[in-house]
């Protein structure tokens, strides 16, 4: 059997420490008592410029690469930008993955997408599903990106026995989100939309019909899932076939429609206007639902309720952000 992925004394240098996700991380490696963190803001280095990434790996010793660093957003934002969503992020993860291996980086994790996974597939999608149909247009060029990704990672596994394990998160949220009523990614959008009504008594815009469902994950939970997966051996994560498993799913098990988030959110706050539904908006694929079968047979479980969830979030949108 092998030896656990990582030890608490190796060097890691997480990417994107300051983003929903890589901050949710960087608080998970501290409390699981890693000691050699290593983060830098991107003003000092621009990940999507190879030059820099090459000299910064090649100036340090690092024993792992967490990848969080990429460019997010809702579904507008995707359909607006498609060209930087599939450039900036292939040449944020191109240069972290290529460089790893040319300094001897032989662990890595890299994070996508659910949005990898075709539009029209049976549900819950399983790790399987992948590259079996077409995608959802207005997140096209973001999925792209997440499948080129992956499958380097993929290709580096199996010509040359790295351990570049790659997660499949379903929709996050969480503090530190980016609460941006057009760009944002649904809840820390509608979050914002809700104060917004409620501290000027107007009409909420749900975009899109309601009927839309989608799995979402509290971001800590997905923190405590990498806390898991670093303590797996190469042998469990890839279940024994680097050459077929590299990525893996990490969800709830659930999904909820917009109609009832909306309702639920609408608990958290005091409205008085309307809530409306825009049809004519965009609202992207009708259902996303991941297929966890295969890290809940390792033994991972998400802890956080959506309710419970949504109460944090929402905690951090009024004391951090909407005081500001």
């Amino acid at each position: 059997m092998d030896s656990l992925f990582i030890n608490k004394s190796d060097n890691i240098f997480l990417a994107g420490h300051n983003g929903l996700v890589g901050s949710a991380f960087q608080n998970q490696l501290k409390k699981d008592g890693y000691k050699n963190i290593f983060t830098i803001d991107k003003k000092n280095l621009d990940l999507r410029k190879e030059h820099e990434v090459k000299s910064y790996l090649s100036q340090n010793n690092f024993d792992l690469i967490i990848i969080a660093a990429a460019k997010v957003g809702g579904v507008l934002a995707n359909y607006n930008n498609s060209v930087e969503f599939f450039n900036d992020n292939i040449q944020i993860q191109n240069n972290l993955i290529n460089n790893a291996y040319l300094n001897n980086i032989n662990k890595l994790i890299f994070l996508g997408s659910s949005c990898i996974y075709p539009k029209n597939i049976n549900h819950p999608i399983k790790e399987e599903d992948l590259l079996t149909g077409e995608l959802e247009k207005t997140n096209e060029a973001y999925a792209l990106a997440k499948i080129t990704g992956l499958k380097l990672c993929n290709y580096y596994n199996v010509k040359h026995n790295t351990s570049y394990r790659c997660l499949m998160p379903t929709n996050l949220y969480g503090e530190n989100d980016n609460f941006d009523t057009k760009n944002g990614h649904v809840i820390p959008s509608l979050i914002k939309k809700f104060y917004t009504a409620e501290t000027t008594n107007s009409d909420i815009e749900i975009w899109g019909s309601g009927n839309a469902k989608r799995e979402f994950l509290y971001v800590n939970d997905l923190a405590d899932a990498l806390s898991f997966i670093l303590q797996l051996n190469d042998q469990v994560f890839f279940s024994g076939n680097k050459t077929k498993n590299t990525h893996l799913n990490i969800g709830t098990g659930a999904d909820i429609s917009i109609m009832d988030l909306v309702n639920m959110l609408k608990t958290f706050f005091a409205i008085k206007g309307k809530i409306f539904y825009n049809t004519s908006k965009l609202e992207g694929v009708s259902r996303k639902l991941l297929d966890i079968t295969k890290i809940s047979s390792m033994g991972w479980k998400p802890k956080t309720n959506l309710n419970d969830g949504l109460s944090k979030t929402i905690n951090f949108f009024r004391n951090n952000i909407a005081k500001k």
